[in-house]
């Protein structure tokens, strides 16, 4: 009881982001497929319950556009002009939905965006002052993308500390993915693998 009591206390300032771990970007043929993210879905999993059993808060981050591409950036647009072709992470297809294993259950947060970073035109900010966070653990796709743009907003937005958990997040290659990893440690993110950050 009191080991609990002082887990939550250790970790009641913190939250974990999960980033765009949805169909269209996990698994092989979406249309965003991401090549490194199917592997890395064990250990987003891992770290999801690790997270529940620490009582940290979950925020589910996707990707839902609207099916005419109104929404996407500019240089996306094209995805969207296809009557034949799946329109990627589109509201309420197949795509969108989040991979097999990974559930948002009740008192997770689910926020959309529409724009690489989590923070960009949304009220996660917000959100997460108000539930007192000020730190936060990311994971999820893509390295040079989604998350790298969350984490550089974290950081200028002065989160505490912001942590990356570097084999559960992934980018189209193993380079990739290094070289972003060490640029977002160079400004000051802690990049943990799975099993150091759950032997924290």
């Amino acid at each position: 009881m009191a080991a609990a009591a002082a887990a939550e206390l250790k970790w009641k300032n913190t939250a974990l982001l999960v980033i765009d771990m949805q169909k269209d970007f996990i698994l092989p043929g979406g249309p965003m497929h991401v090549r490194g993210g199917e592997a890395i879905v064990p250990n987003v999993i891992k770290a999801v319950e690790v997270a529940r059993n620490r009582l940290i808060p979950i925020i589910w981050v996707v990707r839902e556009h609207d099916p005419f591409g109104r929404d996407v950036e500019l240089f996306r647009r094209h995805l969207y002009d296809s009557a034949e072709k799946p329109k990627p992470t589109s509201k309420g297809t197949i795509g969108a939905e989040l991979v097999d294993g990974l559930v948002i259950e009740e008192g997770d947060y689910k926020l959309v965006k529409t724009r690489f970073s989590a923070f960009f035109n949304t009220h996660l900010n917000s959100y997460l002052h108000r539930a007192g966070v000020t730190n936060l653990v990311i994971i999820g796709v893509q390295t040079p993308n989604c998350i790298r743009q969350t984490v550089f907003d974290a950081v200028a937005l002065d989160y505490e500390t912001v942590t990356v958990i570097v084999d559960a997040t992934a980018a189209a290659t193993p380079d990739i993915h290094i070289a972003n990893v060490l640029d977002m440690t160079n400004i000051g993110v802690a990049t943990p693998t799975l099993q150091e950050w759950c032997d924290i």
